[in-house]
């Protein structure tokens, strides 16, 4: 059985970061892995393919629908991992989640998953937009359950908490559950208490602990994962141990989210903790 699973969270909280190395640790194990970037950015998968690739919806505009070939809109990285970017539309014109949509079909149509047949199946989706297109995985089943990226910071635990909405919407009809929460220790407040206690909250658990390092931010700068940058490193291990609990994960939930009154008391917490840090 194919390994289906999401990774949401608000822009620029590290989904691209966990979901590329989530992805080169399995793919280092011996799975064959698919990464499917659902964010307009389509930044999913350039740490595994060392460069930027052509998305669907640009290879759609150069060639149009039936001219398209599958190798036209899947390219092989690190370790045999498949990688493929919805890509968005031109900046102020169209719908971006739309992109999510078409590359699918486009996948479908072309036979991807029979003719690649992968083990495992990760979905790169931005968190930030109520858009249809953007739970489309979610509406359709396209995966099983859903991971969350978040830091401690207000907005993203408020984003991380609205995603949780959009899961519980569509887990009620069978369809999709919350897998867990990945912590990301890369903001000015790294207390994971406070994610913990959201986690808890919700009904779910931590999967996860990233920590804030260089050796992540240097191994991006040459446009690669921690575990082809630096295999060795305590980081590399983090990924390793995260990538194989998401992975072997039956503990799927779905969520109770916060009211706003709830997000109220967290975001107090964390402002409390800000005053501390600035010494105010």
């Amino acid at each position: 059985m194919v390994r289906k699973f999401c990774v949401y969270g608000k822009g620029g909280i590290g989904k691209s970061t966990n979901v590329s190395n989530i992805a080169a640790a399995l793919a280092e194990s011996g799975k064959k892995v698919m990464v499917i970037g659902c964010d307009p950015k389509a930044d999913s998968t350039r740490n595994l393919m060392g460069r930027k690739i052509p998305t669907v919806l640009d290879v759609l505009r150069k060639k149009g629908a039936n001219d398209i070939k599958l190798e036209d809109i899947v390219f092989e990285g690190f370790s045999g991992t498949y990688c493929i970017e919805s890509g968005g539309p031109e900046p102020g014109v169209g719908c971006a989640g739309r992109g999510v949509i078409t590359a699918i079909d486009m996948l479908n149509k072309l036979g991807a998953f029979e003719t690649l047949n992968p083990d495992v199946i990760i979905y790169d989706i931005l968190g930030d937009v109520v858009c249809g297109g953007f739970a489309m995985p979610l509406q359709k089943h396209l995966a099983d359950d859903v991971y969350i990226v978040t830091t401690c910071d207000p907005m993203a635990i408020y984003a991380a908490n609205n995603i949780c909405k959009g899961i519980r919407r569509y887990a009620n009809r069978g369809k999709v559950a919350l897998g867990g929460i990945i912590y990301n220790g890369r903001s000015v407040i790294d207390e994971p208490s406070i994610v913990e206690e959201f986690a808890s909250k919700i009904g779910t658990n931590i999967m996860g602990k990233v920590p804030m390092s260089n050796i992540i931010t240097k191994a991006e700068i040459y446009k690669k994962t921690v575990i082809e940058y630096a295999p060795d490193s305590d980081v590399a291990d983090v990924f390793r141990e995260l990538a194989d609990a998401i992975y072997k994960n039956d503990k799927k939930v779905i969520p109770n989210p916060l009211s706003e009154e709830g997000i109220d008391k967290i975001t107090e917490k964390i402002d409390d903790l800000l005053k501390k840090k600035i010494g105010r």
